[in-house]
């Protein structure tokens, strides 16, 4: 399992992503699950991939390759991110009709959850996440954000602090908290954590870092988090049930 959560704000993107793959005990390991697409000064598209580590690598494997063979639509030549994530949604159907009743034969599900979020010159920053069946819903501001893999435990400090309206840099530090609450709670989550920031209509990267266990304003973030959530709850008043 894994974590991933995207976020659009007016001021633009805020990505982020586990990097542990377990299949059982005696096999953990780090794979990337945010992969990047760009064409400078034109174009900027993110993938965050959750499920079947098997299957997620084919379908952006596929991808990448149909912009090297230059096929008549790729990640780099469509028009809008629309367009995008119909094309990501269709590599999981794909996926899907090849490998589905091979995994079904032995005894494994075919799962494969997609972000697909960036800007494509000519529009605003977009926000799409890619189901199992490679259809797909977007982001509004009513609902900013998207959230795949081991999603629950870091689901309440989003609910409580991101609106359409949240600064950026406010955005980040409410995705790093998400991330401590999620590894706190589940051992198939864990750091480093890819984190992305993109600013509407530059184009270019805000941030691109990848954060270990022990980077200090993560450690420190962490600290402050569990502290705080302690020290208000020392305050609340006990129940007069007796």
């Amino acid at each position: 399992m894994t974590y991933c959560v995207g976020i659009l704000l007016d001021q633009g993107l805020v990505l982020a992503s586990d990097t542990r793959t377990n299949a059982g005990v005696d096999h953990v390991a780090i794979f990337p699950k945010m992969h990047l697409f760009e064409v400078p000064n034109e174009r900027i598209i993110v993938l965050l991939t959750a499920g079947n580590l098997a299957i997620t690598q084919s379908v952006v494997t596929r991808l990448r390759e149909a912009i090297l063979k230059n096929e008549s639509e790729h990640l780099n030549s469509v028009r809008s991110l629309f367009d995008a994530a119909s094309l990501v949604g269709d590599q999981v159907r794909f996926a899907f009709d090849r490998d589905a009743e091979h995994l079904k034969n032995h005894n494994a599900d075919f799962h494969a959850s997609i972000i697909v979020a960036g800007q494509i010159k000519g529009e605003k920053p977009r926000l799409f996440n890619i189901y199992n069946a490679g259809n797909f819903i977007e982001a509004s501001d009513e609902t900013p954000y998207f959230q795949i893999g081991e999603t629950k435990y870091g689901k309440p400090i989003i609910d409580r602090v991101i609106s359409h309206d949240t600064d950026i840099i406010e955005a980040a530090k409410c995705v790093l908290i998400s991330f401590d609450s999620t590894i706190r709670s589940n051992v198939s989550v864990a750091a480093p954590i890819d984190l992305l920031m993109y600013e509407s209509n530059q184009f270019k990267l805000k941030l691109n870092q990848r954060i270990s266990e022990d980077n200090a304003y993560y450690a420190s973030i962490r600290k402050g988090w569990s502290e705080g959530l302690k020290s208000v709850f020392s305050q609340l008043p006990n129940p007069d049930w007796n």
